[in-house]
């Protein structure tokens, strides 16, 4: 029989009430998935205003000649940090009322290789997954071939999963 015990990253063995079924995303219109369009379309305005999707801004970045990068990263780094300190802090839900989980993960050498291959695509091609949208929308239609070889790497990943060091 499945417990109800929420995985506490704290370690203090916290009981969040689970959210009856009729009230889970599944269950709702599609039209309640919209706010995430529109979150996606905000993100996507917020990324090429701060200049982050532009190719040149990331060769500066890897060539060591601009701080523009290191302050933005290292700014959603420090709000991410901040997030996740206040979610576990006060307990916070999303808005369908749900708990956040944020669930324990281990170091293990096939992050760092991972990263490398990540660093190393993110270098060539000036994008990662979150830009890849927004440059498509402006205009960048090359991107395309980017995002594509991203899926591609993706169903790979997953192909050759229970072979790679975890």
């Amino acid at each position: 029989m499945p417990s109800n015990k929420i995985i506490d990253t704290d370690y203090r063995n916290a009981y969040i009430p689970p959210v009856p079924r009729e009230e889970t995303q599944a269950s709702k219109p599609w039209y309640h998935l919209l706010k995430y369009l529109f979150a996606g379309i905000f993100f996507g305005i917020l990324l090429v205003k701060a200049e982050v999707i532009s190719w040149f801004r990331i060769q500066e970045m890897f060539r060591l000649q601009s701080f523009h990068m290191y302050g933005v990263i290292g700014s959603a780094v420090a709000t991410g940090m901040l997030s996740v300190w206040l979610i576990k802090k006060f307990r916070i839900r999303t808005m369908d009322g749900e708990p956040i989980v944020i669930q324990p993960k281990a170091f293990n050498k096939g992050t760092v290789y991972g990263g490398l291959l990540f660093g190393f695509g993110w270098a060539l091609t000036g994008a990662c997954p979150g830009p890849l949208f927004a440059q498509i929308g402006t205009g960048a239609t090359v991107v395309i071939i980017t995002l594509l070889s991203a899926i591609a790497g993706t169903w790979v990943y997953g192909f050759l999963r229970d072979k790679l060091p975890h």
